[in-house]
């Protein structure tokens, strides 16, 4: 760390897409940036395309012996049980490391659309979740939804439709990536159903972009870093251009574990273990977290003192409270490349190339048994992973849960290999938050520094598996129309982990919000938080976009009080 800068303009905790457009917009403002990054500085040299390494190993995220969760849920007596990730090998952490989990994502990018703003407006109470509306509009968001399309880069096609959200620009800066033939014959099949499916948004460049290449459609992209930059990662699409301004310092392996308060309600220092693993301190004027939701709640909730006994901006109790996930399922069908033509056959069978289609038409639909209207979601399409050990032990067990091997076993896992090619759908719809779903620490169980690690209760709403049921039997109604075998789908209240949000949910009210409609905590002056924590409610789409976007309206906001 430089010894000339006796203290910054700002500092940033976290690096990922809540952290990079604070980090990107402050910097080219000439402003002393440092971040604060708990995780070590890869490079793009360094991301490899290697299962082992890249998902079947803690090598991306910390080794669950140094770092770990306890994750509660309830078991069939209705008491909430927790478990502790080492023990279970149940690993919940994302990207740790320069750029966080934007290094991994698939790049899925959908905006959030009007209604998603106002929820409770919209449809009313449900008895046991806590929904409110945001205190911003869609129409307050869209300028940074359309700088996240041109400066991080978002490639695709608008289609007009009837969920389609109000925009300032026609179209996508980039044009959309290649596409395999079946994203052809889903449109078809859409066709029949008279439905809406439309081609998805990607935060893939399709087009070279500055010193960014183009995707080189390596069949790897979703939990891989990207070889050629084209992924819109914080890390290349942001901090490089960050760090080009000279105004800009990056501190790998810095776990911040205390921010320090002046005594009048300010923060002074954060205070992190360095990568020797001792102690130091950074001050700052003003102080953004951004560490992914669960660990902004938990770093706020260790930062005790006087002033805030039961943790920082948390003398109303509402840090932790009301985390969602995005809720859902998987489902999925099969088509066999020997009962279709040679061309076909040779071109569903090519690697690489997206589907890139998502269903929103029912992103709002009327309950066909009760006649209400109710919040829906979206329904994207993909092909299975191309991970060889993931397929592989996925055809291990036959239909009677008993295990497969020998020579049989490997005729099979030949076939499946060579003349099988499965499309998938995944499900999203709103996780409803709820007094079952927040954040603590543990009393018991530490990190190896000695901090308390971060607990999160997992408790979904009957209403997200309701709406989620419905929309997997939408999306098996395509399947079916395509001509697909062995269709499946399921639903549960599992939580992906990359796909977390709320904890510190902002709004106008003090006493049931963590921040203001700025995503400036109501009690800590100079405290932003600018990951998923400050959202209320997720949309029926993934978070990442309007993680960006609200990321870039809130560094607007601190730049016109600097």
């Amino acid at each position: 760390m430089p010894k000339s800068i006796k203290k910054y303009d700002i500092c940033i905790i976290g690096s990922g897409a809540g952290a990079g457009p604070v980090i990107y917009e402050l910097s080219k403002a000439g402003y002393s940036v440092i971040v604060l990054e708990k995780g070590p500085w890869y490079r793009t040299k360094d991301f490899t395309k290697d299962e082992v390494t890249a998902v079947r190993r803690s090598v991306y995220t910390p080794n669950l012996m140094d770092e770990r969760h306890v994750l509660e849920d309830i078991n069939s007596d209705g008491e909430w049980i927790g478990r502790n990730t080492y023990d279970t090998g149940n690993d919940f952490w994302n990207g740790n490391c320069i750029g966080g989990s934007s290094n991994f994502m698939s790049g899925y990018f959908q905006r959030f659309k009007p209604v998603d703003f106002r929820l409770l407006s919209e449809f009313g109470e449900i008895e046991g979740a806590n929904v409110v509306d945001w205190p911003i509009t869609y129409d307050e968001m869209e300028p940074y939804y359309t700088k996240v399309e041109n400066i991080v880069g978002v490639s695709g096609k608008v289609v007009k439709h009837k969920h389609l959200e109000p925009r300032s620009t026609p179209d996508f800066p980039f044009p959309p990536l290649a596409e395999n033939i079946v994203s052809y014959w889903i449109d078809a099949a859409a066709k029949k159903l008279n439905i809406d499916i439309i081609p998805m948004p990607r935060a893939i460049l399709s087009k070279p972009k500055d010193d960014r290449n183009a995707c080189v459609y390596s069949n790897y992209c979703g939990s891989y870093g990207c070889a050629s930059d084209a992924k819109g990662s914080s890390r290349v699409a942001l901090i490089h251009d960050a760090l080009k301004t000279g105004n800009c310092t990056v501190v790998p392996n810095a776990k911040v574990f205390h921010l320090e308060t002046n005594g009048n309600k300010k923060i002074k220092k954060a205070w992190f273990y360095n990568v020797e693993n001792k102690k130091e301190s950074v001050e700052a004027d003003i102080f953004v977290v951004a560490a992914q939701a669960s660990e902004t709640s938990r770093l706020l909730l260790m930062s005790k003192n006087k002033e805030f006994p039961n943790g920082l901006s948390n003398n109303a109790g509402q840090v932790g409270k009301n985390f969602i996930f995005s809720a859902g399922g998987v489902g999925g069908g099969e088509f066999y490349l020997d009962n279709f033509s040679e061309d076909d056959a040779l071109a569903l069978s090519i690697p690489g190339v997206f589907v890139n289609r998502t269903m929103h038409e029912y992103y709002q639909y009327t309950d066909p048994q009760t006649g209400e209207k109710l919040k829906g979601g979206t329904v994207d399409f993909l092909f299975e992973h191309a991970n060889a050990m993931t397929k592989s032990i996925n055809q291990k067990w036959d239909d009677y849960g008993n295990l497969k091997f020998g020579s049989s076993f490997k005729k099979e896992l030949k076939s499946y290999f060579t003349n099988v090619r499965k499309l998938k759908f995944e499900v999203f719809v709103d996780w409803l938050p709820t007094d079952n779903c927040f954040v603590s620490l543990d009393p018991k169980v530490k990190d190896k520094w000695g901090d308390p690690v971060t607990k999160i209760r997992i408790g979904n709403h009957p209403h997200d598996i309701k709406v989620g049921k419905f929309l997997a039997a939408q999306g098996e109604k395509v399947l079916e129309t395509m001509g697909a075998k062995n269709i499946y789908s399921g639903i549960s209240g599992a939580p992906p982990s990359n796909l977390q949000a709320g904890g510190c949910r902002f709004g106008d009210d003090p006493q049931t919000s963590v921040l203001d409609k700025n995503c400036k905590s109501h009690e800590v002056d100079n405290l932003y938080v600018t990951d998923g924590s400050f959202m209320p409610t997720g949309g029926s789409v993934t978070y990442t976009w309007t993680i960006y976007a609200n990321s870039f309206r809130v560094a607007d906001k601190i730049l016109s009080r600097l």
